[in-house]
């Protein structure tokens, strides 16, 4: 699998039928040669398990040892990769230092979305010929499509340069592949939301559907993408119709959670906050020989946030944790930002403090401040007791997008001035008992940097804003380069693709 229309080939025409990391109901179709290529999406319920496939590529953010929530932390002014030592994962290390390069860009932020593209596109090629409910099929399109803008979106805020392939790849074409601009990929991801809107529904029954994208979930992708895509007054207008009043229940039952903490507690999944999330199981028993591979459905997160050799002495107070390999501690600049804020708790896990009263043991990682990421933390109670290796049958879900989140882009894509502005800004500082700030860039931007630290979005806001080079340049940052990834190198053998400027 040396490029990338070959990885997608192979594998997608292999696991498109339902090979996925959500429900074992899904798997069992046995893939076989021509049956995939020929005969596959007769009916709707061959059809539906090509769908969940499609949705499986979602478990990038936060399945795997690279996943993007960890991945973007380490390359935040926040956050260090840490780890082990200096070659625990040499991708993750690199982006935190800037020293990453083509050779060691883990292939999979590439290849991974590519595949979930393929599938996208091989399903809405069948789609015309399946036998199913008109009404229903326009649903498995819309999805489809919103899911395929998602994968471009992520793609091409992490390597700008990227093919656009709206169509399934074959034997005649697929080494002729070239890179298309960022403006057409964007007008592409943007085309494909907004024809998926109007088909999908408003609301899901959880006890059947939870994880399907909705309405209100695609309009704040859109939302997203406008924003990134610098059309604030289309950005402002899709937010407004996910928030509704700020504080208040929105037109999709989207609703800021009472206390901040609860966002955190693994069994609050699918709740009123969670916009988008990325789902995960510790029922697929899960082990090491598929870890990474779309069959572990497990949030490898957890485990990797987690202090090494952590232990507390009997009679301490410190919390019952599993122990974990000590990535994405925080740094002491974001310590100092944070520790007076209602959040401190709820995302900052301490243990320099802890340890110091004698009230816990760890071993130090690489890089180590002593400060954890708390709202990902392994948890006793979640510690898989069946099947599979433990560490990797962690079920917390973890946010695509939640509501704090739409609040404060759209404040942003409001021009940061102005009435609705002003109080969705207080809404998100209201829900966690802060008084109302004047609302400017300033104000939003400390909002979102201690409102959603650890969940992967820095990196990006600060790309977004123009402030990359100077709050990372003593990590190392090269301005007008390490905005994007590097195009793994093994993508470029043998095609047309060209490397990113400055790699």
């Amino acid at each position: 699998m040396k490029k990338i229309v070959i990885n997608t080939l192979t594998i997608g025409f292999l696991l498109v039928a339902g090979l996925t990391s959500c429900k074992k109901t899904f798997t069992d179709v046995t893939p076989k040669g021509q049956f995939l290529s020929e005969n596959y999406y007769a009916d709707k319920d061959q059809a539906f398990s090509a769908l969940v496939a499609v949705y499986d590529v979602l478990r990038k953010n936060s399945g795997g040892f690279e996943n993007m929530i960890s991945m973007m932390n380490a390359g935040s002014d926040d956050q260090y990769a840490g780890g082990g030592g200096a070659t625990d994962g040499a991708g993750i290390q690199g982006f935190s230092n800037y020293t990453i390069n083509a050779n060691i860009i883990p292939g999979s932020f590439w290849n991974d979305y590519y595949q979930g593209i393929f599938r996208a596109n091989t399903l809405l090629a069948k789609l015309p010929n399946t036998t199913m409910e008109a009404s229903l099929k326009a649903r498995f399109v819309a999805e489809t499509k919103a899911l395929r803008g998602f994968y471009y979106f992520n793609l091409v805020r992490m390597f700008k340069n990227i093919p656009l392939i709206l169509e399934p790849l074959t034997a005649s074409n697929m080494y002729d592949v070239v890179q298309e601009t960022p403006a057409a990929v964007y007008t592409q991801i943007e085309k494909d939301l907004g024809e998926a809107i109007p088909d999908l529904p408003a609301t899901v029954t959880l006890s059947t559907d939870a994880g399907r994208l909705t309405k209100g979930a695609a309009q704040a992708i859109l939302g997203k993408v406008f924003l990134y895509d610098n059309k604030m007054p289309q950005a402002a207008a899709q937010f407004a119709e996910v928030n509704g009043t700020p504080g208040g229940t929105s037109q999709y039952g989207y609703k800021l959670l009472t206390n901040f903490s609860d966002l955190w507690v693994v069994a609050n999944k699918f709740n009123s906050e969670y916009i988008l999330e990325c789902s995960h199981s510790s029922a697929g028993n899960s082990d090491w020989g598929w870890w990474g591979s779309g069959r572990d459905e497990g949030n490898s997160l957890n485990v990797m946030v987690g202090p090494r050799s952590y232990s507390r002495p009997a009679g301490s107070t410190a919390p019952d944790l599993p122990s974990g390999w000590s990535f994405n501690v925080f740094t002491q600049d974001f310590y100092d930002a944070i520790s007076g804020d209602p959040r401190f708790e709820a995302t900052v896990f301490d243990l320099k403090a802890l340890a110091a009263a004698g009230q816990a043991s760890y071993i130090a990682g690489y890089q180590n401040t002593g400060y954890f990421l708390n709202k990902f933390l392994p948890r006793q109670a979640d510690v898989r007791t069946g099947g599979g290796a433990m560490e990797l049958n962690y079920k917390q879900n973890t946010p695509i997008i939640r509501l704090a989140d739409t609040y404060l882009m759209e404040a942003e894509a409001l021009g940061a001035t102005g009435a609705r502005a002003q109080a969705l800004l207080d809404a998100v500082r209201a829900r966690v008992g802060l008084s109302s700030v004047p609302v400017s860039m300033a104000a939003i931007k400390a909002e979102r940097r201690l409102e959603l630290a650890g969940e992967g979005h820095r990196f990006f806001d600060l790309v977004r804003w123009g402030d990359a080079a100077s709050k990372l340049a003593g990590r190392g940052f090269v301005a007008n380069k390490n905005e994007i990834f590097p195009i793994p190198f093994r993508e470029l053998q043998g095609t047309k693709l060209v490397q990113n400027p400055g790699y």
